[in-house]
C-alpha cells in the first residue's frame, strides 16, 4: 500500500526501513529538508558532528565495531567533499558505509550554483557506487540498493546524491519487497575443485603458512580460521587489518607481517613453500619489493572480489567466494585428506618459524633520559584495559606500536585506517563505535599530529553523552615522519616539529570540551593514570602522556626495499636460518 509524503520523509522512511539506527551528519541547505522529518523519527538517533569528516569516520567507526552498515549525512559542495576523505578510507579498507548528500535543485546541475559539487563523479573512484537521485519516486530503491551493495559481497561505501528539489517534491512511498540488480551478483559459494586443489597442495606443502587478511573479519569468519588452524597446525600470520582475527595468545599466530611486522610473520613469508592467503589483497606494506615476495611459495588466494585475485602476485590456486564458506569448506576437504593419511607434516617448519618467534620477539629500548618510552604506554594499556576492549588507532608510529604491544583476542576490537592511512581517524571512529556498542570500553590511541586534526569530536561526544577514552601519545612531533628523517635523511627535521609539550595544553584543551584531561609523563604513574581514566565513564577522557621523542618502531623495512632486508632494530639484520632444508 503507497503513502503521500515528501520525498524527505520518504528518505527518512527508506532509512528507517532499512534498520538504520543512528546517522552521524551536519545539515546545511540542499539537505535541510531532510532534517525536518528526521527530527520527528523514533527509530533513528541523529549525532550532530562538528565536521563531516568526522561524520564519514564517525561511521566506520560504528560499522567496523559492529558489523553494520555506518550511515553519514550531509550538504552539497563542502559538505559532500568534507565526506571524500573517509569514503576513500572506506573504500580503501571495505568498510560498509551509506553516505547520503543533498545536491542543490535538479533545474540547477551543472549551472555552478551556490555549494555545487558533482559529488558523485568527484566520489567515483572511491565508492564501491552511487547514485544521483533527482525523482523522488527513485529513493526507496536507490536506498534499499545502497545498504544491499554496501553490505554484500566485499563490502564498500555507498554514496546517494538527492537533489534538493526531489527532497521537498510530493511522492509516493514504496519500499521495495526484493531487489534485483542483474548486473551485481556477488559470488560466496566456493568452487568444490578449486578447494579440493587447495586440500591436496595443503597436504603437500613442508612450509605452509596462513596468510590471513581483514576480509576475514568482514566475512565474521575468525571461528573458521581458528578450525582450520588448529587442524591443519599451520602457522598464522594476521595483517593490519586482521589483527584479532585469530587470537595472540595462540601459539599458531606469528604476528604481523609487512613493513613493521614481526621478524617472524615476515619471515616464514620469505620462507614458505605455500601461502593460504584469505580475504587479503597482497598489499604493497605487507609484500616490500614485490618481484622477491615470497619468492619459494605457491600461492592459493581465497577472495570475495575476484579483481584482487592474481592483481599483484601470480595465483596458482584462485578461489573466489566468502571467506567463511572458503575456510569451512577448506577444513571439511583437509579433514577428508586426513581420514585417508594425507595428513601434511609441518614440525619441523613450526619449529623454525616459531624459533625465530622466540628469538626476535617484540621489544622496545628504554630511553636514556628517564623519559617515557611510548611502547610501555600502549603495552600498559593493552594489560589494563584488556582483550575485550576496543582499540582505534590514528596513524603513524602510535598506530604501530598499537597493533604490535596490544594484544588482540577478538575480532573487531581494533579500528585504524590501513589502507589509505588517514590521520584524524582515531576520535571520529571511536566515537562511532561506542555509539554502536555502547558497553564496550573504548580507547583512541592517538598522536598528537593525528589528534589535533579532528579533536573538535569531543565536543560531539561530551554532548551526545559518549564517553571514549583518548590516550595521547604525545612526541611532540610528525612521529612516523621524523623516524623516516633520521633514518633516510640525514636527521634533518624539516617542519616535523609539532611543539606539543607546550602548544597546546590538552589537558586544558580536553576540559575545555567537558572531558576529563590527565597528563603522565613517568613510567611510575602509567598504571594509576590509565586505572584512574578506566574509572570515569560518564564523560571523555584524554590522556595526555608525553613520552620519548626518538621512539622508533621496529621492526621496519624500508619502503621499496625487499623484506629480506627487515631490520629488527637499528643495526641488527636477522638471517633466515635454513639449516633444516
Amino acid at each position: 500500500m503507497s503513502e503521500k509524503m515528501t520525498g524527505s520523509a520518504s528518505l527518512v522512511r527508506s532509512l528507517e526501513s532499512a534498520g538504520v539506527e543512528v546517522v552521524f551528519g551536519i545539515p546545511g541547505g540542499a539537505i535541510l529538508p531532510a532534517y525536518d522529518p528526521l527530527m520527528d523519527s523514533e527509530k533513528i538517533r541523529h549525532i550532530l558532528v562538528r565536521h563531516e569528516q568526522g561524520a564519514g569516520h564517525a561511521a566506520e567507526g560504528y560499522a567496523t565495531a559492529t558489523g553494520r552498515v555506518g550511515v553519514c549525512m550531509a550538504t552539497s559542495g563542502p559538505g559532500a567533499t568534507n565526506l571524500v576523505t573517509a569514503l576513500a578510507d572506506a573504500h580503501m579498507d571495505s568498510v560498509p558505509i551509506v553516505a547520503i548528500t543533498g545536491q542543490v535543485a535538479s533545474r540547477a546541475i551543472g549551472t555552478d550554483a551556490f555549494q555545487e559539487a558533482d559529488i558523485r563523479g568527484i566520489t567515483f573512484p572511491i565508492t564501491k557506487h552511487n547514485y544521483l537521485i533527482t525523482d523522488p519516486a527513485d529513493i526507496p530503491q536507490a536506498i534499499a540498493e545502497a545498504f544491499h551493495i554496501a553490505a554484500t559481497g566485499r563490502p564498500g561505501p555507498v554514496l546517494v546524491d538527492i537533489s534538493k528539489d526531489a527532497l521537498q517534491a510530493q511522492t509516493e512511498f514504496h519500499w521495495p519487497e526484493k531487489l534485483d540488480l542483474p548486473g551485481y551478483k556477488p559470488t560466496t559459494k566456493p568452487h568444490n575443485r578449486q578447494i579440493k586443489q587447495a586440500a591436496r597442495l595443503i597436504t603437500e606443502a613442508k612450509r605452509p603458512v596462513l596468510y590471513i587478511g581483514g576480509g576475514v573479519i568482514k566475512a565474521g569468519a575468525a571461528p573458521e580460521l581458528a578450525m582450520l588452524a588448529e587442524l591443519a597446525q599451520i602457522p598464522v600470520v594476521t595483517t593490519l587489518m586482521a589483527r584479532g582475527a585469530f587470537p595472540d595468545t595462540n601459539p599458531l599466530n606469528l604476528g604481523m607481517p609487512g613493513m613493521h611486522g614481526t621478524v617472524a610473520a615476515v619471515g616464514s613469508l620469505q620462507e614458505a613453500d605455500l601461502l593460504i592467503a584469505v580475504g587479503t589483497r597482497f598489499d604493497d606494506r605487507v609484500t616490500g619489493e614485490l618481484s622477491s615476495f615470497a619468492p619459494k611459495a605457491r600461492i592459493i588466494h581465497a577472495d570475495i572480489d575476484p579483481a584482487e585475485i592474481g592483481k599483484n602476485k601470480p595465483v596458482e590456486v584462485p578461489i573466489v567466494g566468502d571467506a567463511r564458506e572458503i575456510l569451512a569448506a577448506l577444513t571439511v576437504a583437509l579433514q577428508s585428506q586426513h581420514d585417508r593419511g594425507n595428513a601434511g607434516d609441518y614440525a619441523a617448519w613450526r619449529s623454525r618459524v616459531f624459533g625465530w618467534k622466540q628469538t626476535y620477539s617484540l621489544g622496545y629500548d628504554e630511553p636514556t633520559d628517564n623519559s617515557l618510552a611510548p611502547q610501555y604506554v600502549i603495552e600498559r594499556l593493552g594489560a589494563i584495559a584488556g582483550p575485550d576492549a576496543i582499540y582505534a588507532a590514528g596513524v603513524g608510529q602510535h598506530q604501530m606500536w598499537a597493533a604490535q604491544f596490544v594484544e588482540y583476542e577478538n575480532p573487531r576490537t581494533w579500528l585504524n585506517s590501513g589502507g589509505l592511512g588517514t590521520m584524524g581517524y582515531a576520535v571520529p571512529a571511536a566515537m562511532g563505535a561506542k555509539v554502536g556498542l555502547p558497553d564496550a570500553v573504548v580507547w583512541a590511541v592517538d598522536g598528537d599530529g593525528c589528534f589535533q586534526m579532528t579533536n573538535q569530536e569531543l565536543a560531539t561526544c561530551t554532548i551526545n553523552d559518549i564517553p571514549i577514552k583518548v590516550a595521547l601519545i604525545n612526541n611532540s612531533s610528525l612521529g612516523m615522519v621524523r623516524q623516516w628523517q633520521t633514518l633516510f635523511y640525514a636527521e634533518r627535521y624539516s617542519n616535523t616539529d609539532l611543539q606539543s609539550h607546550e602548544f597546546p595544553d590538552f589537558v586544558k584543551l580536553a576540559e575545555a570540551y567537558g572531558a576529563v584531561g590527565l597528563r603522565c609523563d613517568s613510567a611510575a604513574d602509567v598504571d594509576a593514570t590509565i586505572e584512574k581514566a578506566m574509572a570515569i565513564n560518564d564523560r571523555p577522557v584524554v590522556v595526555d602522556f608525553r613520552v620519548h621523542r626518538d621512539a622508533m618502531v621496529w621492526p621496519m623495512v624500508a619502503a621499496g626495499s625487499s623484506n629480506d632486508e627487515i631490520k629488527y632494530a637499528r643495526d641488527i639484520a636477522p638471517k633466515w636460518d635454513a639449516s633444516d632444508e
